[in-house]
């Protein structure tokens, strides 16, 4: 029986609770999951793509339930999963509007190649709300966001902001 390699998709900006219950998950459908950290060109990070690796390969060191790889790229993603040999791309859906963005993305990929299925995986209910976006705003404005990322990556997030704070004071 071949290996079954599955993608998981994002920016990552920065990895989110939602996100690792995604990548757990994920992790039970597949023998390899590779998670594919990119730069959406639509979006500014808050950390470089080196940084927002290393946080995501920090945060998945633990689970087992299969290979887990961190790999950047910066192409299609439909290229990026037939250079990996994986066959499923895993999307997480947290609602309506991340269906019908992700429905058109699909269908889009099931054009460039129709070998790669996508499996959507929904968010649980706990954490639907919690996008990297807005993680970041409330981080902006001194909100609390321990509830929506690990430790690690909150005093992450908080040290990138007081950093930014201080180049701007200066």
């Amino acid at each position: 029986m071949a290996k079954r390699i599955g993608v998981y998709p994002g920016t990552f900006d920065p990895i989110t609770l939602g996100h690792m219950d995604i990548i757990k998950r994920g992790a039970r459908l597949v023998d390899e999951l590779i998670i594919g950290v990119t730069t959406n060109i639509a979006k500014s990070p808050m950390f470089n793509d080196d940084e927002r690796m290393a946080m995501v390969a920090r945060e998945v060191a633990d689970l087992k339930d299969c290979t887990i790889r961190v790999v950047g790229f910066n192409s299609l993603l439909m290229d990026f999963a037939d250079a990996m040999g994986a066959s499923v791309v895993i999307r997480g859906i947290r609602g309506v509007t991340d269906f019908e963005y992700e429905y058109q993305l699909t269908g889009m990929n099931r054009q460039l190649n129709d070998h790669v299925e996508t499996v959507f995986l929904m968010a649980d209910v706990s954490l639907q709300p919690i996008a990297s976006r807005l993680v970041k705003e409330i981080a902006v404005y001194g909100g609390d966001i321990s509830r929506f990322v690990s430790s690690t990556v909150r005093d992450e997030v908080v040290a990138r902001i007081a950093a930014e704070d201080g180049r701007r004071d200066t």
